[in-house]
């Protein structure tokens, strides 16, 4: 099975100090494409940075540009056209993460939704799809994405943990639907599992979000309690139980929804780990 791991945090010191480790056990765990997520500028330029060093065949590693929520107070006048610059990199293949965070608030709500909407100006021009990020905000999020979907190419909700009502806000919107090992939560992420039998094929991505979110059912657990891609097999093992579906045929679907959003090569072969 090949699998494609759409949001790894690998600029994150706790992987990117043992980056060349890290990827090696990824594409030994079937994890053969990676896409590093930017979450601010200078964040993007180091993903892109990590994707033209690591990966020599430009097969393998793959990256986003944007500006998160959380750093919403910070975009400015030249914001767009910095993260312009970084869109047109050929690793570079959405924009985002960005989007809207009402549970943290740690910009005020107004910038959060200007930095969304000019990032999805962006998108729209460049027809580039979008990584979205939202906590507590479906609603609002929804509605600012209404004013743009048609002019979108493709969006998918990254890390999604909302209720039903969001996701089926999401789905009517034809929205693309990421899912991490908070399903892998006992405390937590039950109420995806009945939810994630109500995603298309077709819609249904899986991500680490590493080193966020170790599955907390992985047995064994790593001694250093960070998540990483390698451990993408986990979520896959929960959402197929939960889907009713063999490990196999999701894996097919979701590889292949992947490669299709973010437009990604098809390997035909087990690519080199590094540009070494």
């Amino acid at each position: 099975m090949q699998l494609i791991d759409i949001g790894v945090n690998l600029t994150h010191p706790s992987l990117a100090r043992q980056r060349d480790e890290v990827l090696a056990r990824a594409q030994a765990a079937g994890v053969y494409q990676l896409v590093l997520t930017g979450t601010s500028l200078e964040e993007s330029e180091q993903a892109l940075a990590f994707c033209e060093e690591l990966d020599g065949t430009g097969q393998r590693l793959f990256s986003t540009a944007g500006v998160h929520p959380h750093d919403a107070s910070q975009w400015n006048a030249d914001s767009s056209r910095q993260l312009r610059a970084l869109l047109a990199q050929a690793p570079v293949r959405a924009v985002g993460e960005c989007g809207l965070d009402f549970n943290r608030d740690f910009s005020p709500r107004p910038q959060q939704e200007k930095a969304l909407e000019e990032q999805l100006a962006l998108a729209v021009e460049l027809q580039l799809p979008v990584f979205l990020h939202e906590r507590d905000a479906s609603e609002r999020l929804i509605a600012i994405l209404r004013e743009f979907r048609d002019r979108l190419p493709a969006a998918v909700v990254h890390c999604f943990t909302g209720e039903k009502a969001a996701l089926y806000g999401y789905l009517d919107l034809d929205l693309h639907i990421g899912i991490t090992g908070w399903i892998c939560d006992e405390r937590r992420g039950t109420h995806l599992h009945p939810l994630v039998r109500e995603i298309p094929a077709g819609r249904l991505m899986l991500e680490s979000d590493a080193p966020f979110l170790l599955p907390r059912s992985l047995r064994p657990k790593p001694k250093s309690g960070h998540n990483e891609p390698a451990f993408l097999g986990e979520v896959l093992r929960e959402v197929a139980l939960h889907r009713g579906e063999s490990q196999e045929a999701l894996a097919v679907h979701t590889t292949a929804s992947a490669r299709a959003f973010f437009d990604l090569p098809l390997i035909s072969q087990t690519p080199s780990p590094s540009a070494d």
